[in-house]
Parts: structure tokens; sequence; C-alpha cells
């Protein structure tokens, strides 16, 4: 049901009070095909096939979610008719080349790690209303989404920090009242805070930041006394510097970038 709410606010955007072109042209059977202009790793199949679905619209697809494509290559042949189709054309490409562009960034992160067992995540940097279709597309890529929202993980941030007068009291409290399944990080920004939030009883600890010297640290120290403690770096991470990050022995790498910095590839429609 999000999808298909989600779907039909693109299609109203889009369509508004109808498109003129439905209107003064007669439906036919046609087939149309998305081409790739420009290399990059598929997402939106989900939603294309959601739309179909509800479009009554027949799809061949050529690849799927999580596939490199190269430019030049097909990935998706259309059959429906064509008031339909060219109605919809605009929002199932903007669809595709949004998740895509992500996928394709996503992808060559995941890459530059892929030898250390460091695992890429993502954050709650996305596009107003935009985030459960965003995060999707960095499971495409080969991402691992990080918190989808308030509700699911506990983090107490620098912001939060700052109102709290007892560390360790209020985190015996958080253990009586909030879901037994959930787990609690704690943002850091020296070795100090990671000692203070690792003897509290954090789950996972945010080394936020830190210099790869200080982040080496962290990791020892925390594999020398909580070794059950996950380890996550932050700030700062791009395709330059990421690997030297993984290699301080963190668990986790997150980074905004891969949602937000993605460009977007090029794709095109064509009617057969």
């Amino acid at each position: 049901m999000l999808k298909e709410t989600f779907l039909k606010a693109l299609v109203a955007e889009d369509v508004g009070r109808g498109d003129l072109f439905s209107r003064i042209s007669s439906g036919k059977p046609i087939r149309a095909y998305i081409i790739a202009k420009s290399d990059g790793v598929l997402a939106g199949q989900e939603y294309i096939d959601a739309f179909a679905k509800m479009y009554d619209l027949t799809l061949e697809w050529k690849k799927s979610d999580g596939s490199r494509f190269s430019k030049g290559e097909k990935l998706l042949f259309i059959s429906g008719d064509s008031k339909t189709i060219l109605s919809l054309e605009r929002s199932i490409l903007d669809m595709v080349i949004h998740a895509s562009s992500i996928a394709t960034l996503t992808d060559s992160y995941v890459n530059a790690i892929k030898d250390t067992g460091v695992k890429l995540l993502d954050t709650r940097k996305t596009r107003p209303l935009l985030r459960e279709f965003e995060k999707y597309a960095v499971r495409c890529g080969g991402g691992i989404n990080h918190r989808m929202g308030l509700d699911d993980c506990l983090m107490l941030k620098d912001t939060h920090l700052q109102t709290i007068e007892d560390l360790d009291v209020f985190m015996q409290e958080v253990r009586q009242k909030i879901p037994f399944t959930s787990k609690v990080e704690i943002e850091c920004e020296s070795l100090e805070m990671a000692k203070k939030a690792m003897k509290s009883g954090a789950d996972i600890v945010m080394c936020d930041n830190m210099s790869t010297e200080e982040t080496m640290k962290v990791v020892a120290y925390r594999n020398e006394n909580y070794p059950h403690i996950l380890l996550e770096a932050s700030g700062n991470v791009t395709l330059d510097t990421i690997e030297k990050i993984a290699s301080t022995g963190v668990d986790a790498i997150s980074s905004g970038s891969i949602i937000h910095q993605a460009n977007w590839i090029d794709l095109s429609m064509k009617v057969e």
C-alpha cells in the first residue's frame, strides 16, 4: 500500500488534471523500451513492477535490480496502451534514473571496501518523503540501511548528549523504557567519549569525524574491553577516504553522500 500511495502521488504530480496529449489522441497498443546512455547499476524494478499492476502494463526486464549495465543496453521493454505509456513515461524514467543513480554510486563505495569485510551504511540524510525509496536504491547498490527513522534505534547524538546530565543513569532508564530489541548507538568524537559510551552500555559506538589514528585507538580499546560492541565510523567519507577508514577495523562506515551526492545517470525511453 505504501508503494501504491507513493506511485499515485507521483503520477498526480505530473499528470495533474489530465494529459493533454491523451485528450486529443487515440490509444493503440505500443511497445517502448528504456535504453542506457551511460553505464550504471539498475534500481527501480520493484517500483515499476507495482506500476505495471496498477496501469495494466506488460514488462520484459533485461536487467534486474542490482545488475550492472553498459551504455547502449536496453534495460526494459514496456507493452501497453499508448496513452498510458506516454502519460507515465517521465514518471517511470524519473524513478529508474533516481534510484539507479543512487545504486550506481553506492556500488562504487561498496566495491572500494569489498575486501575489508566492513559494511557500508546509509543515513537519514534523505530527501523529504523519499526515504523509503532512496534507501531501497541503496540496497540495490549493495549498501545496508542504517536507521529508517527515530523509532527503530535510539541514537544519542551530540545534541542529545548536551541535554543528559548523567549518561550512566540515563542509560539505565533507557533500558527500562525502549523496546527490548532496540539497540542504542552513541555518537562520540574522541577516545575518552567512546570509553564512556561503552561503559554506559551502548550497543554501537559511532566514531564521528575522528582521525584514522583516533579511530584505531577506539577499535583497540573496544577489542580489549568490549568485543561485543559494534563500531561505526562516519564523517567526511568519500571514495578517496573510505578504504583508509575501513582499514581502522571498524565494523561499518556510514555515509550520506551515497544518496545526496549521486549524479543522475542518463537513461531514455523510445517507442519501437
